[in-house]
C-alpha cells in the first residue's frame, strides 16, 4: 500500500481546521472572492474593510495589526483598504 504526501485529503473540513489554500488578495469593491475566504491573513497592517461571508454590509476593522482575521470573507473592498500583502484561506 504507498502513502498519499497529503495524510489530511480524507478529513472533512471544519471551521476550526486549518486552511487547505491560500492566495493573494486583490481588494476590489465590486469583486467577491471565489471561493470565499475562511480567514484572511494582513501581511502589513491598516485598515481592512470587508463583507463578511454571512452579511451583506461591510465593515471595516480599523488599524488591524498584521496577523489573522478570523472572520469568513465574501469580499474585501478597495475603498476603505489601507492594509497590504492580504492572503486568503480557504479549504
Amino acid at each position: 500500500m504507498t502513502s498519499s504526501p497529503d495524510a489530511f485529503r480524507t478529513h472533512a473540513p471544519t471551521p476550526g481546521t486549518p486552511a487547505r489554500a491560500a492566495w493573494p488578495v486583490t481588494p476590489a469593491d465590486e469583486t467577491d472572492l471565489s471561493p470565499y475566504a475562511k480567514a484572511l491573513y494582513v501581511g502589513t497592517a491598516g485598515d481592512l474593510t470587508l463583507i463578511p461571508a454571512g452579511g451583506a454590509e461591510a465593515v471595516t476593522l480599523k488599524n488591524h495589526p498584521v496577523g489573522y482575521v478570523a472572520v469568513q470573507a465574501r469580499r474585501v473592498l478597495a475603498t476603505g483598504t489601507t492594509a497590504e500583502d492580504i492572503v486568503a484561506l480557504s479549504e
